[in-house]
């Protein structure tokens, strides 16, 4: 079983190396393994490790396949692989990530990635997953949904936000490719609600039509878990 699921993993990858270069710029050499020292210089990217010292761990990473604790409040645990655990993956356009869900409601919360499309193979369990389009022409934003079993692939578009929620009673497992090696996250509630410093009350609780006491509340507990 555990050949099977890894092998949906493969696919995952080959499905998305065809996009691959449809946020991050092209490479001009073969490789540029990351490194940190920036001497004061910052790039859009990260500074190429002299290719006479790299070697083959610069392009692995060990333990995916580890089932990770998903006992946070949410009920997902998102375990990332792109350039900071990848220096490789620097130049080269593609992320990946493990996602596990709690049973009975684990959730990958609404959030987006600002400069990656995301595909998602789901290898345990059952999912609910959606996105929500941009205005329409009729200034409407559209959800479109579908529910996953193993072997089902979904794609989420770049900065479009979305979400994934177990609704099987047992845990879930989902892989993800991304076509950025630095996607980014924005998980709305966090950001909107535990920004730092935070955002005024006056202005959240008048795009959300509700009272100043539900932002003062949420916003502690969102402040107090982002901080």
């Amino acid at each position: 079983m555990e050949g099977h699921k890894f092998v949906l993993v493969f696919v995952l990858l080959a499905l998305a190396s065809s996009f691959a270069s449809a946020s991050d710029p092209s490479p001009l050499q073969d490789f540029c393994v990351a490194i940190n020292e920036t001497d004061g210089v910052f790039v859009n990217g990260k500074f190429c490790k002299d290719p006479a010292q790299v070697t083959e761990n610069d392009f692995f990473y060990a333990g995916l396949n580890m089932p990770r604790d998903n006992s946070s409040p949410v009920g997902s645990k998102v375990t990332p692989v792109n350039v900071a655990q990848i220096a490789g993956l620097n130049t080269l356009g593609i992320s990946f990530a493990r996602i596990d869900y709690a049973p009975y409601g684990g959730l990958n919360p609404p959030h987006t990635h600002p400069r990656a499309s995301e595909i998602l193979v789901v290898v345990e369990g059952t999912l609910y997953v959606g996105f929500v389009t941009s205005n329409l022409a009729n200034g409407d934003n559209r959800l479109i949904t579908k529910v996953l079993n193993p072997g089902d692939v979904f794609v989420f578009p770049i900065g479009l936000i979305h979400f994934q929620f177990n609704v099987g009673k047992t845990n879930a497992v989902a892989f993800a490719s991304l076509s950025s090696q630095n996607p980014g996250v924005i998980t709305i509630a966090n950001a909107v609600f535990g920004a730092d410093p935070p955002i005024k009350p006056d202005v959240l609780a008048k795009a959300f039509q509700v009272d100043k006491k539900t932002v003062d509340y949420l916003q502690k507990q969102f402040w107090t878990d982002n901080n």
